[in-house]
């Protein structure tokens, strides 16, 4: 859409924020109409499914709380379950290097452990879920140190082109130059722990999320860390994307120096089929305004009659933790610039 060009990003062409589209060819609108009413039903039941879940969920996790032993093993069999009830049942996770021609079936040694920190991508709500039932891990979410300073004005200016590259042309074919510059990055000055309810609900948002109040202690990752019983999950971009590149990372570990010592990183990555006309996209990169989100996006998967895609790909531990971009187009845009998108694309909504 040629009114959000000013969020493409510069370097590569991409659009990263807005939701993908089946192209028109990829469906038949009569078979879609005549499927409609098997769909609402399948997902009326699916989510039914899932509400009852949730909440056999959050007793698990309040009886068991003293009991780790116990709550581990039942919390990630009901969340898997609930991948199930969504059409997720086989999640393929593929040991990966970055050389080519080297590749690992093994997963043996990709094991975090308590205080051991989980680096990924960030495209859904549903690798939090994977996240959970895999590791059961500690989510954290960043806190600024100054809030976004949005426009006086909102408009679809155009973004600048990267340095070294000519004025007047594109990375890609059919996409005008630009001539704004995308936002410039704002300091994270800590984080604070949430469960994984408040990450599902912050998912799609961008920093400052609602669950950071004036009251929230910050803490430094660090220190998280060594308090932590659990792996922590660490979101470099601090947003969702709609999973086509890698946003730009806020600055996290500047203080840390390679290789890390005393605990171990694990990079991972997430990738999804793009949508086609009866498979709705799983990326989830535009919240939704329900004080419910993402409610709107789990019926839409529930009542889909495909089965989505969802592969996980780990770096295997011998090279880790070098670059994590290895798999991604590299992006000059970060989360400050969906800040002002999401700003943008709601006055156009409206």
């Amino acid at each position: 859409m040629e009114k959000y060009s000013a969020y493409r990003d510069p370097g590569t062409g991409i659009q990263p924020f807005l939701t993908p589209i089946p192209s028109p060819s990829s469906h038949s609108a009569v078979l879609s109409a005549a499927l409609l009413p098997i769909r609402y039903v399948v997902g009326l039941v699916r989510l039914a499914l899932i509400f009852i879940l949730a909440i056999v969920y959050v007793l698990v996790v309040t009886v068991f709380a003293v009991i780790p032993p116990l709550k581990r093993p039942v919390s990630s069999a009901i969340i898997r379950t609930v991948l199930f009830c969504l059409g997720f049942f086989w999640i393929p996770t593929e040991m990966v290097s970055k050389k080519r021609g080297r590749s690992q079936k093994s997963t043996d040694d990709w094991n975090p452990s308590a205080g051991d920190l989980i680096i990924s991508n960030w495209a859904s709500w549903v690798e939090l879920l994977w996240l959970a039932y895999r590791f059961d891990p500690v989510f954290v979410i960043p806190i600024l140190e100054s809030p976004v300073q949005k426009p006086s004005s909102v408009t679809s200016s155009p973004i600048s082109s990267t340095p070294g590259r000519r004025s007047g042309r594109s990375s890609m074919p059919g996409i005008a130059s630009s001539s704004r510059t995308p936002s410039s990055q704002i300091q994270i000055i800590g984080f604070t722990p949430v469960s994984l309810f408040t990450l599902l609900k912050e998912t799609g948002r961008a920093p400052p999320y609602t669950s950071v109040t004036g009251a929230t202690t910050t803490r430094s990752l660090d220190e998280i860390r060594k308090t932590s019983g659990r792996p922590v999950v660490v979101f470099p971009e601090c947003t969702t994307s709609n999973g086509r590149g890698l946003l730009r990372f806020a600055e996290l570990f500047k203080q840390t120096s390679l290789p890390v010592k005393g605990y171990d990183v694990f990079i991972m990555c997430v990738r999804y089929d793009p949508p086609t006309g009866h498979s709705p996209t799983v990326t989830y990169s535009i919240p939704s305004s329900s004080s419910f989100n993402p409610l709107s996006h789990v019926f839409t998967l529930a009542s889909s009659l495909t089965i989505p895609a969802l592969t996980i790909r780990l770096l295997t531990q011998s090279e880790s933790p070098s670059s994590p971009t290895f798999l991604f187009k590299r992006m000059t845009m970060g989360w400050e610039d969906k800040v002002r998108f999401l700003e943008f694309y709601g006055s156009k909504s409206t």
